[in-house]
């Protein structure tokens, strides 16, 4: 949720604050703003909408020395420019932006209107510009670290002073925020896309820490004034990778992806002379995972689904208990700690809010969590006690595509390696290797029937509600179907185990609401064949996702796309991206903003 973006430099500021808004906008943008601090004082430009409608109104020719920015997605108060950040304080000097939450601010609030303070928005984060003016004293820095501790919630902050060229100062409670080391320049931000273009170098910033940046250097410590030794690292991607390049949407692009990110996610990691898998990351030998009595996965949306059908793997082929827990109501329920129980928690962010509670709650209980993300140096890579990067690049459409299959991917062999530990035989796991192997050929299939799905969309177009329907390992591939359909076309779309039908989704069905049928050649094909004919006799219209060949499933559906034949348990990647070509086409239809869905943003980052 919302975006920061702040510099110091040589450079005119004004240019690149636009420009790292821009790249922050993914997250959510429902308003923007600039803070430029200038040789006759602060200039601040905010404008609802997107960041187009704020570069509208900014001077072509770029200027400022130093500055700040922000892509609102509003919690606090309506979408108006008066609740746009850089918000500011009684003397117009300070200027603050915010990412997050904060609690307690109606009662810091009034206490600040008893002294005096005039606020001018309906947000929590005009409080803290009020709270740094109590405290300042010519040591910004300082006027943040005790306005810090008297905050509740979750938050990243940079402000900046009129009096105090070049300088910035930043603080994080929850909500993430980066430092960018350049040449004589310093940049801040809540998301390291923001500045790939101008620098590698960075330092990520950790719960209950200050920054202060200049061009020249930086110093970070804690509440307390404990200086806080850090470790430069490297980022190891290019900033063109979040280029849309020839594609309309960064959706589209992340689609095909696929082809390239599960390759990345198994690179090194599937060893074909043991018929097994590598994970260094886990940081737990062999012998260790056999000791493991169960396995829960922890997460939230996508990544939740990607839990489930590890789970459901690894009771198939590990034989071990395993489960998957939304972290949001895993955080609050209480939870029991297993002994000799491995937990996962599963984030493409590495950000997630109701993901990192639960990921704390169960680390004071003193469980053995470990992590799997795609953002590198992320909180959840830096608080598990290890875990695995799945290598996916940036995802920039909100609705996660490529980490979902990515998630899958590493999952996977983390499945094989606990397999081929208790009862798997060589032979199987080296099938197994084999199948994963084959990934980038069939997902490459399956997006050759792009132009098929796009014709298809058009005949269901109009729909108000769609069913997805699957069996074993495929029911939570057709949740995830659901969810892709509802996210970005807002099409009112459930997911159900086939058999459930009957026992209650069986009411909904008639000639205006479409089931979707994810139907493989495996040992439920039968018993799904049988859940469409109740469909038909009730005049349901049927689409169904059906191995080549199947001619007897597509007498009986409506329409039916159709994918190569695969081993049982690789289903899932076979059986996604059909459903998220369906959706996507399904959102360019209807004429839906397909990158950036209404009332959603790619890192949930409050909970």
């Amino acid at each position: 949720m919302s975006g920061i973006i702040g510099y110091c430099g040589k450079k005119p500021a004004s240019g690149i604050l636009l420009e790292g808004l821009k790249k922050l906008e993914y997250r959510g943008c429902d308003s923007a703003g600039i803070c430029v601090g200038t040789d006759t004082g602060f200039r601040i430009i905010k404008k609802t909408g997107k960041v187009r409608d704020l570069k509208a109104i900014v001077p072509e020719e770029p200027f400022g020395q130093n500055g700040i920015g922000h892509s609102r997605w509003a919690t606090h108060g309506g979408v108006t420019e008066e609740n746009t950040h850089p918000h500011l304080d009684c003397t117009g000097k300070i200027a603050v932006v915010h990412n997050g939450i904060i609690e307690n601010y109606s009662q810091i609030k009034e206490k600040l209107i008893t002294k005096g303070h005039v606020f001018k928005s309906e947000t929590d984060t005009e409080i803290i510009a009020h709270l740094i003016e109590d405290f300042y004293a010519g040591d910004l820095t300082q006027a943040l670290r005790e306005t810090a501790k008297l905050l509740k919630g979750t938050y990243g902050i940079v402000v900046m002073h009129n009096d105090l060229p070049n300088v910035l100062v930043g603080a994080r409670n929850g909500s993430p925020l980066i430092l960018g080391i350049g040449d004589k320049e310093m940049f801040i931000a809540s998301d390291v896309n923001t500045m790939t273009s101008y620098t590698k170098q960075v330092v990520y910033l950790e719960d209950g820490e200050i920054i202060t940046i200049t061009p020249d250097e930086f110093h970070i410590s804690d509440f307390h004034k404990k200086s806080a030794n850090k470790t430069i690292k490297k980022v190891d991607w290019e900033s063109e990778i979040i280029e849309k390049g020839d594609f309309e949407h960064f959706m589209l692009k992340e689609i095909y992806e696929q082809k390239e990110s599960v390759v990345r996610g198994m690179a090194g990691r599937l060893n074909v002379n043991l018929a097994t898998g590598h994970l260094g990351g886990l940081n737990m030998t062999n012998a260790e995972l056999l000791n493991v009595e169960r396995v829960i996965i922890v997460a939230a949306g996508t990544s939740y689904h990607a839990g489930l059908v590890a789970a459901y793997l690894l009771e198939s082929l590990a034989r071990i208990p395993a489960s998957a827990e939304l972290a949001s109501e895993l955080r609050y329920k209480n939870p029991i700690i297993q002994k000799n129980a491995l937990y996962f928690v599963v984030s493409q962010s590495g950000e997630t809010a109701d993901t990192l509670h639960a990921l704390r709650e169960l680390k004071r209980k003193g469980a053995k969590v470990l992590g799997i993300c795609n953002a590198v140096g992320s909180t959840i890579a830096r608080e598990t006690d290890g875990g695995v990067y799945i290598h996916s690049g940036p995802e920039i459409a909100v609705a996660s595509t490529k980490a979902f299959t990515s998630q899958l991917v590493a999952l996977y062999i983390f499945t094989l390696i606990m397999a081929r530990i208790r009862d798997m035989s060589f032979e199987a796991g080296a099938e197994f290797v084999k199948q994963l192997q084959g990934l980038p050929d069939i997902i490459d299939k399956v997006l050759l029937k792009s132009e098929e799905i796009k014709k298809l969309v058009k005949k269901y177009s109009f729909a108000k509600s769609f069913l997805f329907l699957g069996r074993g390992i495929n029911y939570f591939v057709a949740m995830e179907g659901a969810l892709k359909l509802k996210e970005i076309s807002y099409i009112h779309a459930e997911g159900f185990s086939a058999a459930e039908v009957r026992h209650g989704p069986i009411a909904l069905i008639n000639e205006e609401t479409p089931s979707l049928f994810l139907v493989p050649d495996d040992r439920l094909r039968d018993k799904i064949i049988s859940n469409i004919r109740e469909v038909k006799v009730r005049k349901g219209k049927v689409i169904a996702v059906v191995v080549e060949g199947d001619d007897e499933v597509a007498q009986i559906a409506d329409d039916v796309i159709t994918v190569p034949s695969v081993s049982e348990y690789i289903y899932p990647f076979v059986m996604a991206v059909p459903l998220q070509l369906f959706a996507y086409y399904m959102a360019l239809e209807l004429g839906r903003n397909v990158d950036q869905p209404r009332n959603l943003s790619k890192s949930v980052t409050v909970g």
